[in-house]
């Protein structure tokens, strides 16, 4: 069985190479979509700024909060393969919205399923704990009924994949297409 035999590498295979090649044009990939994303606006005003995308920098609430910084970031995460904690987030945010109790018991279960339950298929990172006491919530939701993981969710991203989106090619270049349009004028 010939296809079994182990072959030796090339000899010009890099995987710290072709990992960077791999990066870079993902990295033109999705600068390409969001340029055309955020610049493709016939209103001035409702395209994205430089000065708009600086302000990302300041703080993960600042970047949330505006559209083009939820917008760009959720890309930045599914391109790293981690938009779980992101997409847990905003639905805890549209889950806070709901005044039905019919509405909220249902979607507490979906959130629930979807995203804390030990092996679920967006599973976040929370504690033992939290787990548990989401768990009896949901029997029983309230608006409040996952404060605390949103709390230790939105801590991991402060944490880990704000400061990784700042230092990222995606928003470098973001940063630099920008300056480059406005030094067009």
């Amino acid at each position: 069985m010939p296809g079994l035999i182990p072959q030796p590498l090339p000899t010009d295979f890099n995987m710290d190479k072709d990992d960077f090649r791999r990066n870079k044009t993902l990295g033109k990939n999705l600068m390409c979509r969001l340029k055309c994303m955020f610049t493709s606006s016939s209103a001035p005003e409702s395209r994205l700024s430089l000065e708009d995308t600086q302000q990302w920098s300041q703080s993960l609430e600042r970047l949330l909060s505006s559209k083009y910084g939820l917008a760009t970031f959720r890309t930045f995460l599914k391109s790293e393969f981690s938009d779980e904690n992101i997409e847990f987030w905003l639905t805890c945010e549209d889950y806070k919205k709901i005044t039905s109790s019919h509405k909220m018991s249902s979607k507490a279960r979906k959130i629930f399923d979807q995203f804390v339950e030990a092996e679920s298929p967006k599973e976040i990172n929370i504690d033992y704990h939290t787990r548990e006491e989401i768990k009896r919530n949901v029997r029983s939701p309230t608006a409040q009924c996952f404060d605390e993981a949103q709390k230790i969710v939105f801590g991991l991203m402060e944490r880990d994949s704000y400061p990784r989106f700042l230092r990222s090619d995606m928003y470098k270049t973001l940063l630099e297409n920008l300056a480059e349009d406005d030094a067009r004028g």
